[in-house]
């Protein structure tokens, strides 16, 4: 697979443009679009099962809830706090990575940002100068590339398909590197692929990386979410050598199920997160505090609630690969991580479907959608066509419902 220079969503608009290029140029969410278009339609009565969002459907736990409720009422949490984070949350931080994943971290070396999305935008803000480039792996999560370019960085696309498990190899990373290339971006689990790199080749990916000089900025979030005898590695674990050139992300959205309590954070050399907190006390200044009195109850308990998710998302996760595998022209590799599937429509692509010829996958998700009401996500705004996503942190009864339809109007093999 080759590399390629995602493109910029619009092109430039004239001199008298109402809104910067800059600005004009990023593409909507399309993950929260589909999640947003489906919620719409069942607002309107229409059911709808939608498998777009990245979401998990169970609610946060009640420890954690209650510590955000008693935070309401103490008023140290109706001011301002610290831009980068309270300093319980930091230590809470401090102590989750070295408990969860072996790296021992300093305050000092801890950013907390609202939600991950900020985390992995101020990561490249602080990293990128005009021009630089950024190897990205593909398929990839729909915010990286426009992150990169906000931050005037280019984005350079490393596709992966199913035949190589969704992973990257060391080999291709290397083909696409050039003298304007200074960071890396990782991601495992994957999302959108529910890919989990080996131990042995996430060590592979760090060496080439610290050998040639480059940051990796990698995206742990999902940490928490692999099945069967898979191992979710933090680079700068399996590298120690490349902890001064890794940035990492992470936040509680998903392992606690908090994904709008907007929590999240980056760690790596104090240097760069102080550069990044420098950034954020000008952009939002501190996350919420209620917030973070919330994420410290969820990073000093313990994780059996996240064990329960875990069991619900196994589950869901074998039916409904075994469902999408039983149609004819779809293939679902099964996911090692994450709550993602991604199989490949490309055999569908053309083909007569009630009537209708869908020829990209973008078309056959709106097909989806308009023939048997279901959401998903075509695999163009991942950087990959010919793929669609679908989350199964849904009902088990949603998931198995959403699929039959799909099935219906597919046929079987």
């Amino acid at each position: 697979m080759s590399a390629t220079t995602t493109e910029p969503s619009l092109s430039p608009t004239p001199a008298a443009r109402r809104v910067s290029a800059r600005i004009a140029g990023i593409g909507e969410s399309a993950t929260l679009a589909v999640d947003a278009k489906a919620k719409a339609l069942k607002a309107a009565g229409r059911p709808v099962i939608g498998f777009g969002a990245g979401e998990p459907d169970f609610a946060t736990p009640d420890t954690i809830v209650r510590a955000a409720i008693e935070a309401c009422s103490d008023p140290r949490n109706h001011r301002y706090s610290p831009a980068g984070g309270l300093p319980e949350l930091k230590q809470a931080i401090v102590a989750k990575t070295a408990r969860d994943c072996g790296l021992e971290l300093a305050a000092a070396q801890v950013l907390v940002t609202n939600g991950g999305k900020q985390a992995v935008y101020e990561a490249f803000a602080t990293l990128l100068d005009p021009g630089d480039e950024v190897l990205l792996p593909a398929p990839y999560w729909t915010t990286y590339p426009e992150s990169i370019r906000l931050a005037e960085g280019v984005p350079v696309a490393v596709l992966a398909d199913e035949t190589q498990g969704y992973l990257v190899s060391v080999e291709q990373l290397e083909a696409a590197r050039t003298p304007r290339t200074k960071v890396l971006l990782f991601c495992s689990p994957s999302n959108p692929t529910g890919a989990v790199y080996p131990v042995e080749q996430v060590a592979a990916i760090g060496r080439w990386a610290l050998e040639h000089g480059l940051w990796v900025v990698t995206d742990e979030i999902y940490e928490h979410l692999v099945y069967d005898d898979a191992e979710a590695v933090s680079m700068p674990v399996a590298v120690p050598e490349l902890a001064e050139r890794c940035v990492v992300v992470n936040g509680v959205a998903k392992t606690y199920a908090m994904t709008g309590w907007r929590v999240g954070w980056l760690t790596g050399p104090p240097d760069v997160v102080k550069a990044a907190t420098n950034l954020q006390s000008h952009a939002t200044s501190n996350v919420c505090n209620v917030a973070q009195r919330a994420a410290v109850a969820a990073l000093s308990g313990d994780l059996g609630a996240v064990a329960e998710m875990r069991t619900a998302f196994d589950r869901r996760r074998r039916t409904i690969v075994e469902m999408l595998n039983a149609i004819d022209g779809v293939t679902c590799p099964t996911p090692e991580g994450a709550f993602y599937v991604y199989p490949s429509v490309q055999e569908l692509l053309g083909r007569d479907i009630g009537g209708t010829v869908a020829q990209t996958s973008a078309e056959l998700a709106e097909l989806l959608l308009e023939q048997v009401e279901v959401a998903v996500v075509p695999g163009e705004a991942f950087g990959s066509p010919g793929y669609l996503r679908l989350s199964y942190a849904l009902g088990d009864e949603d998931l198995v419902e959403g699929v039959a339809r799909i099935q219906k109007l597919l046929g079987g093999r």
